[in-house]
């Protein structure tokens, strides 16, 4: 192909990338679908297009090159504060889970597709590799807790690095021109040599970043050129040891470097994040265009029942044993056994090794490798994406997010409370001490300030539908309360008011508050005049629970609460109805109307049934 039609190749794949992640985000489903689709037309026969030899031999020099600013910028955003959010299961998922997807999934090529076990073996190494580049979209469209997120984040960029290097070494036994070396040595030293200089390279620039002058008016473009400059000679200088090497290079290279307190980080993170979407679209959609719709046709239904096999039976297992015994619930671990799309690292890999082995003249073996690691990554980027939000929302796993500024004991016992109702709360504590105590406590902590709407925004105020201001400080209670109303769309604030002489101030502003003093008052009231009520009410979340729901059932509207009582579970029951703005205990005969809110009573789960009863879409 001539230099100006290669040009103008390469400028319209990044174009109908640009397109497909635009589309992408508009019908909230992965990209990477559409990436697929537009490689497997414009490198159709026909069409001619694109072809093994429009990029020649430098087609692994690009792919290498892309995948290490995609590893890098995905390990960058890996915090150790999010994998201290499910740090069990995250160690489980890329240890003993990954030993489960390769042997799971090698099983099922080696009987489905009757192939030699070498073969189903590189083929279960790669797709052992889910990937930050298909699950961090589904998250975006799925805000689920923190501890979900985190560990199918850190399985996703951790595989990555094992399910390359695995790949690799299998990939010894098939290929005739590899060099024979043991699995075990191939492993480590291919893991070493990538450790060892991801680790040289972060520290390099890290020392640059802190201690030299980067030219003041320049000093974050320069920022942002340096770290990208790391990563690709961290993943460069790697593989030049050992192939592969690079993919540990650069995910150390990432993870150090976004975990240390580097300067214009955010500069850094935008530009990445920019940088990766322009590569990701380049790269999937030129190597979706080398597999023909007749490679597919190869593997046929028998590939179709590897990829099911994959989904509904290796992950599911997989996943039930990787989580088992922590804190998360039945939903949430259903949802994780579904989410478990592949990326970039097999499809670039498989392309490398396809191209490799038809010039070895083993074009069976090429045509199955790279159909059945395709087939995996469309079809579960197709259906897991896809479906990813409608499985969540059936599974009732995506909750309230509230975020509680201030990690004392008021903002803890709230904190423990709602998460016992199933609530995703995020505190927020600026003193370290105090935040290493709350979260060694098991919930999730975002140091800072909370006056700081850049420190809200990290802790996901974006999509909080509650903040609650309970620090020890009115000024910062009311400030939080000002940030939270202005700048996020929040369904509601609540501040906590120390001094009752600053009530005033704050309800000027529409802001909900406690007064402590009120509250204790209150308090002490219930123990002399109710005291069973409220001895039970202190208990809540451990034996009943009291609920305020909007009615939106169609099943409910319009019938007599003589009606809907005996619809509720056993040990559930209606206690207060409030109707614009006015709240009652109805009597038997009193019509519920759509809107409604309506105060549930009773044993908590029966509470929890009866409010998916009354408000199906209910979190």
């Amino acid at each position: 192909m001539a230099e100006s039609g290669l040009l103008l190749l390469i400028a319209g794949i990044i174009a109908i990338g640009v397109l497909a992640q635009i589309l992408a985000d508009r019908l909230q489903v992965p990209a990477i679908i559409f990436y697929i689709a537009v490689g497997l037309v414009i490198g159709e026969p026909g069409l001619d297009l694109v072809t093994e030899e429009t990029f020649g031999s430098a087609l692994s020099t690009i792919v290498g090159l892309a995948v290490a600013i995609i590893v890098f910028e995905g390990a960058f955003h890996l915090k150790t504060e999010r994998i201290k959010a499910a740090p069990a299961a995250a160690i489980r998922l890329v240890t003993i889970g990954a030993v489960i997807a390769l042997a799971g999934t090698a099983v099922a090529v080696r009987y489905a597709l009757d192939v030699p076990w070498d073969l189903s073996l590189v083929i279960g190494s790669l797709l052992v590799a889910t990937g930050p580049t298909v699950v961090t979209p589904i998250l975006k469209v799925v805000p689920v807790r923190d501890r979900v997120a985190a560990a199918l984040e850190t399985e996703g960029i951790i595989n990555d690095v094992t399910a390359a290097i695995m790949a690799v070494v299998f990939f010894n036994r098939v290929s005739p021109e590899a060099s024979v070396q043991s699995l075990e040595q191939a492993f480590v030293t291919r893991l070493g040599v990538g450790l060892l200089f991801g680790i040289i390279v972060a520290g390099i620039v890290l020392y640059l970043l802190r201690y030299i002058d980067l030219s003041p008016g320049d000093a974050p473009r320069n920022a942002r050129l340096l770290v990208l400059a790391g990563a690709l000679v961290a993943f460069a200088a790697a593989n030049y040891e050992a192939t592969e090497a690079g993919v540990a290079a650069a995910a150390t290279a990432g993870f150090l470097l976004g975990n240390a307190d580097i300067p214009y980080e955010d500069d850094i993170e935008s530009f990445k994040g920019d940088l990766t979407l322009l590569v990701l679209s380049f790269v999937f959609i030129a190597l979706a265009s080398l597999v023909r719709v007749d490679t597919l046709e190869t593997v046929g239904l028998a590939g179709v029942l590897v990829v099911v096999l994959i989904a509904l039976v290796i992950r599911p297992a997989l996943m039930l044993i990787s989580t088992a015994g922590d804190r998360f619930t039945t939903g949430e671990k259903l949802f994780m056994s579904f989410v478990g799309p592949r990326g970039i690292i097999p499809a670039s890999v498989a392309t490398l090794f396809a191209v490799e082995l038809r010039a070895a003249e083993l074009t069976y073996q090429a045509d199955v490798l790279l159909g059945t690691v395709f087939l995996a990554i469309l079809l579960t980027a197709l259906f897991e994406g896809g479906l990813a939000r409608y499985i969540a929302e059936y599974l009732n796993v995506i909750p309230m997010r509230v975020i509680i500024v201030g990690g004392g004991r008021v903002g803890r016992s709230l904190a423990e409370r709602l998460e016992d109702r199933g609530e995703n709360v995020v505190i927020i504590e600026e003193d370290q001490a105090a935040a290493e105590q709350t979260r060694a406590a098991g919930y999730t902590v975002e140091v800072g300030d909370g006056t700081s709407t850049d420190v809200l925004r990290s802790a996901g105020a974006e999509n909080a539908k509650i903040v609650v201001a309970a620090t020890g400080d009115d000024d910062a209670n009311l400030l939080v309360a000002q940030l939270a109303s202005s700048n996020f769309d929040v369904d509601r604030v609540i501040a906590k008011v120390n001094d009752p002489a600053n009530v005033d101030a704050f309800e000027d502003l529409g802001v909900r508050t406690i007064s402590v003093g009120m509250a204790a008052a209150w308090a002490i009231d219930n123990q002399i005049e109710r005291p069973a009520i409220a001895h039970w009410m202190t208990d809540v979340g451990r034996v009943g629970d009291v609920q305020e729901i909007q009615v939106t059932s169609k099943d409910v509207i319009g019938k007599p609460v003589r009606e809907v009582g005996p619809m509720l579970p056993e040990a559930c029951l209606i206690a207060l109805i409030t109707r614009d703005g006015e709240t009652e205990v109805p009597t038997a005969d009193e019509v519920i109307q759509a809107g409604d809110m309506i105060t549930l009573l009773g044993r908590k789960e029966s509470v929890r049934k009866g409010m998916n009863l009354v408000n199906p879409d209910a979190n």
